[in-house]
């Protein structure tokens, strides 16, 4: 997993409420296990047309959004059911950090597994950042997770909360398999005392 420390990027708005895992990444694309590939077909039903044609009007189609690796989005993104793919969709379009006034467990909590790190801001600072994802393509936001703040266009800083052990884990590029290789040594050492003290095992 690639490590998250500091992203300056475009923001785009998504002041949508309640967008859910179906809308993230509709079913009929959860037959692949694999975390590439599925990026052109985020926000699938809202992006293009019963034609596969662009809606030229959805935000992520536009062309000062298209390369957009911030997400500021209304309250209770992610609902719906727990399907990984929705953070593997969000991460392959090339989006490394949603901000919302809220979010369902699951989802929050399978975008550090992914690399994305998800930040829960008050209304009135969403609607802030809402606004300065509003101005396009010039308008550039810096999200420091070490630090912990996020800059706007014009150089307000919000300040934000995150979990010491998801920090730590997105800061060091640990996903769950790289957590456990950390203790490898340890894991190894145990082995090695088992096997000689029950070698009938």
């Amino acid at each position: 997993m690639d490590k998250f420390e500091k992203l300056q990027g475009i923001a785009a708005p998504m002041p949508l409420i309640n967008i859910d895992t179906d809308m993230i990444i509709p079913k009929v694309f959860l037959k692949t296990i694999k975390r590439s590939g599925l990026g052109v077909n985020l926000f699938d039903e809202m992006r293009y047309d019963a034609d596969g044609n662009e809606n030229p009007y959805f935000v992520l189609n536009k062309p000062q959004y298209r390369d957009a690796e911030i997400l500021v989005a209304g309250d209770n993104f992610g609902c719906g059911s727990s399907r990984e793919h929705a953070p593997w969709a969000i991460k392959d379009f090339g989006i490394k950090c949603v901000i919302s006034t809220s979010f369902a467990d699951i989802f929050f909590n399978n975008c550090f597994k992914n690399g994305i790190l998800p930040i829960v801001l008050p209304q009135e600072q969403v609607d802030i950042l809402m606004k300065d994802a509003e101005k396009g393509q010039n308008a550039r936001m810096t999200v420091d997770l070490e630090a912990q703040e996020i800059t706007t266009s014009d150089g307000e800083v919000i300040p934000f909360e995150v979990d010491s052990f998801k920090k730590h884990c997105l800061l060091n590029g640990l996903d769950d398999i790289g957590l456990t290789m950390e203790k490898a040594a340890a894991i190894d050492a145990f082995e090695t005392r088992a096997a000689q003290s029950r070698p009938w095992v």
